[in-house]
């Protein structure tokens, strides 16, 4: 299984949401609501925000040829 990325559009704050929904088959703004709601739950919810937020790569630039 491979890690999923931060990808650089449709990203809201770090793209940790929408590489995992894009991990996951889902839309973006499931896994935010999911987020959000087990945010109001007992648990370290952030912190493992910030865990992700730090170990999962970016996606790359595409850049052009310099011709």
């Amino acid at each position: 299984m491979a890690m999923p990325t931060r990808p650089r559009e449709g990203r809201m704050i770090a793209g940790v949401c929408a590489g995992l929904a894009r991990r996951f088959d889902t839309t973006p703004t499931t896994v935010r609501t999911v987020f959000v709601v087990s945010c109001l739950l007992p648990g370290p919810q952030f912190l493992l925000y910030l865990a992700l937020w730090v170990m999962m790569p970016g996606e790359e630039k595409q850049h052009s040829p310099a011709w």
